[in-house]
This record gives structure tokens, sequence and C-alpha cells, in this order.
């Protein structure tokens, strides 16, 4: 065994002093050929304490090339995998990113071996160092890094910050993903690098595509939005997920989506966004495939009061089916915000076809006691989905239109035009009465 240990370290003086020399003389070939080697000898032998002491050792000699750090990081990750133990994996790991940090010219290396130290470190359950591990690399700023590999090294920051529930941060990274980014054709052929730029590095065979980077993005992003109760958003991110092309070939993937896009439409607070996703919904062709929610779109759309009591007797087996599909459930405030948003709807048909109604009457249609009705409708007007006035001594309420300072001046012009037409037609039969006076009298 010490033969064995002093063969090699022989064998490993005599490599050092070949690489001192080529080094010296400038050799990048010879250089890198000489770090390979001894790292190579290193794993043959078994002997990886040996290996890390040499990386080590290696990185620190005076001029080393950068040519030479970089084949002997590169060659040394090709090991990772081969070690006899997690102890020695991560030992390994954490001597090739120390020797690597700071280095340009391998920082795309060192961004690969955070994340897989941060893979161990997630199965061993440490969440939180795992997600430290990760924020301390900055990938966007990477100029050889593959724009897919960029993309999911963020997605896992983001994934990591969620799993801790950190939402501050996770949004904060997920904004350094543009969405336009997904709608770049892959199939255009890659521009030819200019001299002086840097070269793209080809993204390693374990990386999605972009339409399944679009895919998780989505699903991160309906997480974050579902801690929020951002019903909107949530239909937004879904519909985007809707949108790709693998998706709307398979009708066992697009109905439990498409089925998502409806209940949180009708989840969403009314507003001009809301109204013109459910108008576009309307008009997909697939809606057909679930009639029952083309029915529910539709009386969202139809200013008719809606009966909660029968909506929901109709529609209960469908919210509760929804914890079997694609997504999950639809979030434990779901049910009260879908009443919340039926009594909305209610307020909103009233407002169009009443100027004013007593509380009483608005309390019968919504099926709600005074004091209720009173809330609804005062929480409507403090969100300014509405204008209206309650005169509570009376009882009454009264709806108006919202106008700004243009209609205003606009109606002002409208009713002295019709004043000067009212007072020119005046003068005009008071003139033809005074003519046809004369004549009588002439005659």
């Amino acid at each position: 065994m010490e033969g064995g240990s002093s063969n090699l370290d022989a064998a490993i003086e005599s490599l050092l002093n070949v690489e001192k020399q080529m080094r010296l003389a400038g050799d990048v070939a010879g250089t890198r050929k000489a770090v390979i080697d001894i790292v190579e000898l290193c794993y043959k032998a078994g002997a990886w304490k040996t290996l890390n002491d040499q990386i080590v050792l290696i990185s620190k000699r005076r001029g080393q090339l950068k040519q030479a750090i970089t084949a002997m990081v590169q060659k040394a990750m090709e090991y990772i995998d081969l070690t006899p133990d997690m102890d020695t994996r991560i030992e390994l790991i954490k001597i090739l990113s120390s020797v690597s940090a700071g280095k340009i010219y391998v920082e795309i290396e060192r961004a690969r071996l955070i994340k897989r130290l941060a893979k161990i470190k997630e199965e061993q359950g440490q969440i939180d160092e795992a997600a430290d591990l990760m924020q301390e690399v900055a990938v966007e700023t990477f100029g050889s890094m593959a724009k897919t590999e960029k993309i999911a090294f963020i997605l896992e920051q983001v994934r990591l910050c969620l799993d801790r529930q950190d939402y501050v941060r996770a949004q904060i990274l997920s904004r350094k993903i543009s969405t336009r980014v997904f709608d770049a054709d892959p199939s255009k052929e890659k521009k030819k690098p200019k001299e002086g730029d840097n070269i793209v590095q080809d993204a390693p065979a374990d990386i999605p595509s972009l339409l399944e980077l679009k895919r998780i993005y989505y699903e991160l992003m309906i997480r974050y939005y579902t801690h929020n109760n951002d019903y909107l958003e949530i239909c937004r991110c879904y519909k985007a997920i809707y949108d790709i092309p693998a998706i709307k070939e398979d009708p066992s993937k697009w109905i439990p989506i498409l089925r998502k896009i409806c209940w949180y439409l009708v989840l969403a607070p009314h507003d001009p966004m809301q109204s013109s996703l459910l108008n576009a919904t309307l008009e997909d062709k697939n809606l057909s495939e679930i009639p029952n929610f083309r029915l529910l779109l539709k009386q969202l759309v139809t200013m008719e009061v809606i009966q909660w009591t029968s909506l929901w007797d109709f529609f209960k087996d469908e919210y509760e089916n929804e914890k079997n599909l694609i997504g999950g459930a639809l979030g434990a405030k779901a049910a009260e915000d879908l009443k919340l948003r039926i009594i909305e709807h209610n307020i909103l048909v009233v407002s169009k076809y009443y100027s004013r109604i007593t509380l009483k009457r608005l309390a019968d249609l919504l099926c709600l006691s005074l004091q209720e009705a009173e809330k609804h409708l005062s929480d409507m007007v403090n969100s300014k989905s509405l204008i209206a006035k309650i005169d509570r001594p009376m009882g009454v309420v009264s709806f108006r239109t919202a106008q700004d300072s243009n209609g205003i001046l606009n109606s002002w012009a409208t009713n002295l035009e019709k004043l000067l037409d009212l007072v020119e037609k005046s003068c005009h039969q008071i003139h033809k009465e005074t003519m046809i006076h004369k004549a009588v009298l002439k005659a």
C-alpha cells in the first residue's frame, strides 16, 4: 500500500515538473496535458484526497495558464459521479467551486457545480442552504452560457425560494426572465459570432427545451400568484400554458387547463383585462368540449341576475372534481370568493337597469340581508368598480355612471346646443305668426 502511495507521489512529482517547464515556456497544449494527466492519475489510483490537494496546488501556481485551469476543472467534473461516497463527492464539488470562484473563464463550470451541490443539499432536506447556494450565482451576466441553461438555472433559483416560502425573493428572481424570450423561434439558425464576441456554449443534454421551460416558468408563477390569491394573473399563466403547441394537441392536457382558465376567470374581480380575457375565452372553439363551463362564462357576460344557490348546486361537483385534475384544488378561499364575484356581478347588473333603487329591493334581488347588501355595495364603491350613493335615512341607493372632465364638458356643450336650437325655433315660430297676423289685417 505504501509502495503504491510512493509510486503515485513520484509520478505526480514528475508530472508537476513537466507542467512547470511547459507553463514557463508558455506551451498551452503541453501544460493542459500535464494537468489532465495528474487529475487522471489521482482518479485511477482512487486517491480522492490527493486529487483535491493537487487541484488546489495547480490552481495556485504562479502564472498558471487559464486554459490549464479550465481543462483541469472540466476533467475533474467528469469524476464527480464516480466518487465512492457522498462526502467525497461534496468535498470534490466544494474544492472545484472554490478554485473556480472569481475566475470569469470558468464561471459556467462554477454555476453547474453550485447547482449540483444545491441539488445534493435539497435531497438531504436542507432547502434553506440549497437556496442560499443558488442565489450566490448571477447567471444572467454570463455571456457565454446558453440561453436555455440560463433560464433553467434562474427557474431553479425561483423554485427553491418558493419551497422555502421566500415569496419576495422569488418574485425578484422571476423578473430576470422576460416572457418574450419564450416566443422566440428556436428553429432559426444561430447567428455566427462576430470577432470579439463571446462564443456561446451549447446547453447540456439534461436542460429542457425552450417550450418546456416556458411551461415550468408559468407553473412556478402560478405557485407564486396562488400565495397572493391573484386570480387574474393565475388565469393568464394558465392561458400561456394552454397556448403551448404540445398542450393544445393533446385533449387530456388542455381540457383540465381550460377548466382552470374558466374557474379563475370567474374568480377574478371585474375589470377591463378580465372582460377581455372572458370574451376571448368564449370565442375558443375548444370550449364546446366542456359545455358546463361555456354556460358558466355565458352567465357572466349576460346582464342578468344569477341565483347563487342554483349556480352552486349545479357547479359544486365540478368544483370538487378540480382537486383530481392538473393543478389541484382551487384553494381554500376560492368558494367564498366565487360567491363574492357572483354578488358583485349581480350588483353591476342592477346598476345597469336601475338609476335609483331601495336598499330593501336590492337586498331581495341579491338574496342577502340589508347589512350584507350595504357592505358589498360599499366595498365595490371603495374599490371604484361602481359609482353609487346610499341615502340611509330614506333607504335608497342612487347609481350613476362615471364621467371624466371631457364627458362633463361635452354634455354641457350638447345641452347648450339644444337650448340655442329651441330658442331659434321659438323665434322662427313667433316671426311666422307675426307675418300671418299682418297678412290677415291687410286683407
